[in-house]
């Protein structure tokens, strides 16, 4: 009985730690946007949308080149960097987005 009691309060233990690591929203942050191939210099297999976070590109995962407009207007992501305001993180040397959103030209 006393196993079964002892069992059942670390259990409840257990339980509410595990309630008590809620993952914290990301904060967004500011990071330069274009295509990895055309400005960066990456390599590649045509044009895809990458970001470049403290010096270092990384191609982004979760958002495309194209859905941000034409990427090869004066103004695109192949013709220029753009800032960006994004949420995610880097996993597997890829920037993981959920949230990608392009700051308008100064």
């Amino acid at each position: 009985m006393k196993k079964l009691l002892y069992l059942a309060i670390l259990f409840s233990a257990t339980l509410a730690s595990a309630q008590d690591k809620k993952e914290e929203p990301k904060k967004p942050q500011i990071v330069e946007a274009s295509c990895g191939q055309c400005q960066f210099g990456m390599e590649g297999h045509g044009c895809e949308l990458a970001v470049r976070i403290d010096g270092k590109s990384y191609f982004v995962d979760g958002s495309s080149i194209d859905s941000h407009g034409d990427a090869h207007a004066s103004d695109g992501f192949c013709s220029a960097i753009r800032k960006a305001e994004v949420v995610g993180k880097v996993v597997d040397n890829k920037f993981k987005v959920t949230s990608f959103k392009l700051l308008p030209k100064k």
